[in-house]
């Protein structure tokens, strides 16, 4: 299998990259910095491009049997400006449209399209959501409908289409996870706020495996949460920490001083809406890392 990757030097390309290679798999990544090919990657292709446009790169689609676009800015970069607001936006938009565009002058045309997107398209109040649920009204709502719009019509030029609504990846480098875990490291642990807002994760190695298995799934179509099936409180996630590392749970952080510290980008610690990756199960994906205790000595040690 061919596929193309944009976004595929961060945290969740890099792995996906390992893992096709390691089935045999041809790679070819689009990257926005100064390709330097990897000899421990042999299979794999660095493409450079503006991520807006095709230029230079588009002709590369019509070889390829499936494109996985995780290009975006990475929403973990402080503080929340309006221009910061503006380059999340944008990245995604621009990158997705430019892939559309590539993908209608493509003969042939790849057979599937993944397309990465956040679980906090549900916004952050109301009941346990699952695909059918209706989109929030918060920035990084919003901000998840114009991504997964900037690809739609990949659709009807008869590509087929998955969105992925992911959760916190966690991981034992990259991501969230190494700042979520600092003040249990520093013995000051415990749980954030109230402690009863959802923390919708997910391992790596099971986003890894489900961009995989849907890509490899012909009749898997639409939106598909990727998180653990476990739901997870905050105070839950925290003191599975704690133990994990050997560390006391017991000073919980002030909602307010964090909402203060960190401006609109303390939703991704403060606030969470429960969910559930019903479509995903249904479909037949089994997880590797379900339970939050197993997520912790994996990524702890």
């Amino acid at each position: 299998m061919r596929v193309l990757l944009t976004g595929g030097i961060g945290l969740i390309g890099t792995a996906l990259t390992q893992s096709l290679l390691a089935d045999g798999h041809i790679v070819t990544t689009l990257t926005r910095r100064e390709p330097t090919p990897d000899p421990a990657e042999a299979g794999r292709t660095l493409v450079h491009w503006d991520g807006r446009t095709p230029s230079g790169w588009g002709h590369l689609v019509s070889q390829m049997d499936a494109v996985v676009n995780l290009a975006g800015e990475n929403l973990a970069k402080w503080p929340w400006t309006k221009q910061q607001k503006e380059r999340f936006w944008q990245s995604r938009v621009d990158a997705g449209r430019a892939i559309v565009e590539a993908i209608r002058s493509a003969a042939p045309r790849p057979k599937t399209l993944i397309q990465v997107s956040g679980i906090n398209h549900y916004g952050t109040v109301g009941e346990m959501a699952d695909e059918t649920t209706p989109a929030g009204d918060d920035f990084l709502a919003r901000l998840t409908v114009a991504w997964e719009e900037a690809t739609k019509e990949a659709e009807a030029l008869g590509v087929r289409r998955c969105v992925l609504r992911l959760g916190v990846v966690l991981a034992r480098s990259g991501g969230l996870f190494s700042l979520m875990a600092l003040p249990v490291r520093m013995f000051a642990g415990g749980p954030i706020g109230s402690g009863r807002q959802a923390i919708p994760w997910v391992h790596l190695d099971d986003v890894v495996g489900a961009i995989r298995f849907l890509t490899e799934n012909e009749k898997a179509s639409g939106a598909y949460n990727i998180i653990a099936p476990e739901a997870v409180s905050n105070a839950s996630f925290y003191k599975a920490l704690a133990t994990a590392m050997h560390r006391p749970y017991w000073l919980p952080a002030p909602a307010f001083l964090l909402r203060l510290a960190l401006g609109g980008m303390s939703v991704l610690v403060v606030d969470g809406r429960y969910a559930q990756p019903k479509r995903l199960l249904e479909a037949g994906y089994r997880f590797k890392v379900a339970n939050v205790g197993e997520a912790m000595k994996r990524l702890v040690g």
